[in-house]
């Protein structure tokens, strides 16, 4: 399961460095190790393993960070399997997604 990538090029995931206070909530909450702190800033160490779930922004004291959860690539992709079609999310050239 170590292999495993939800998105190649997520795109809402966004994290200030200017006013991260390196607390690490967001390490301690992201269920897939998207975030690590360099020089006691909140970074992003892998994107493709991100699912836009939010966990991160919602336990960032500093609101520091933003994703939008539901809607983009993550969400286009898991309705995409739920309906049996190919996900689009309108990241891509004509409507295809960006994962």
């Amino acid at each position: 399961m170590s292999d495993f990538r939800y998105l190649n090029n997520g795109k809402s995931l966004s994290i200030s460095a200017e006013s991260c206070i390196g607390c690490g909530a967001c390490i301690e909450v992201c269920p897939h190790g998207v975030i690590e702190l360099s020089a006691r800033k909140a970074r992003v160490r892998d994107r493709g393993l991100c699912m836009e779930c939010g966990a991160c922004s919602r336990n960032c004291p500093a609101s520091s960070i933003t994703v939008t959860t539901g809607v983009g690539c993550a969400a286009a992709i898991i309705i995409g399997k739920l309906r049996g079609t190919a996900p689009t999310c309108d990241c891509g050239p004509g409507g295809a997604c960006c994962g």
